[in-house]
């Protein structure tokens, strides 16, 4: 009877810890919505130059991995597509996959989950050595908004420079697949470049570009979220870091398996 008490005393807790962890995460995102959307409008201006520091942080200085990956993962594309097509005679057939795969699909997603290892683990880690020092508590103290003054320039940073980020992924993965059928395959590039431009559409590309704003959204409220429930010293940041990676892919591959639902029963 007491193992009985004690099991449901532990799921009672972690329910109820679960539904507090939502509400707070609720009130981050209509507090960062509403100093993002609503303030700049009542004479509340962005920060504007920190907003573009954040872009160079996050955006710029993340080109060279996400052009690397999303290079080899349109390589990887274009040799396992190869390997059952050239079966049939359809070699061409490799620029259709690799073109719709990456700009629907791989694209966004690959490059979401790069961002939210290497910016999302960045935001938390900030933010949260920033409460262990007492600096956010200094910021209020001095008559700033840590939502404004931390969350919303790295939130407008991720909006803007995600789907950037993503059309560069996108030409980038093409271009792994144009490599291996140019010098595997002997698809010559005109070729290979109008059976891709044959195969794409334009709601391809703006599929994958809607989903980036969510994906950004996601990445920049959990990381600031896990930032700001930082309890402890080093191990609170180092967990909090460990957190904020995990939820950001677990959320970004919910957003994604629901927008493409959306996007296929509607277009």
């Amino acid at each position: 009877m007491k193992q009985i008490e004690l099991i449901l005393g532990h799921i009672g807790r972690n329910t109820l810890q679960f539904f507090v962890q939502i509400s707070r995460f609720a009130s981050l995102s209509k507090k960062t919505s509403y100093w993002l959307f609503v303030a700049p409008f009542r004479g509340k201006g962005l920060r504007w130059q920190s907003t573009i520091d954040q872009m160079v942080l996050m955006g710029v200085n993340s080109i060279p991995i996400v052009a690397i990956i999303c290079f080899f993962v349109g390589l990887i594309l274009a040799m396992q597509a190869a390997y059952q097509l050239e079966r049939f005679g359809a070699a061409i057939y490799v620029a259709d996959l690799v073109g719709v795969s990456m700009t629907r699909e791989m694209g966004p997603l690959i490059t979401a989950i790069i961002i939210a290892g290497r910016s999302g683990s960045a935001i938390a880690a900030e933010i949260g050595t920033m409460k262990v020092y007492e600096e956010i508590d200094a910021l209020q103290t001095m008559g700033f908004n840590p939502i404004k003054f931390l969350v919303v320039p790295r939130f407008l940073a991720l909006l803007i420079m995600l789907p950037c980020l993503t059309l560069i992924a996108d030409t980038v993965g093409i271009g792994g697949g144009f490599f291996l059928a140019m010098f595997n395959l002997k698809i010559s590039f005109i070729r290979y470049f109008n059976e891709t431009i044959e195969a794409l559409v334009m709601k391809d590309l703006i599929t994958g570009l809607i989903k980036t704003f969510f994906f950004a959204a996601i990445i920049a409220i959990v990381g600031s979220y896990q930032g700001f429930s930082v309890n402890g010293g080093a191990e609170g940041v180092g967990k909090a870091t460990t957190n904020s990676v995990v939820a950001s892919i677990f959320l970004i591959i919910i957003a994604d398996l629901l927008c493409t639902m959306f996007f296929y029963s509607t277009l």
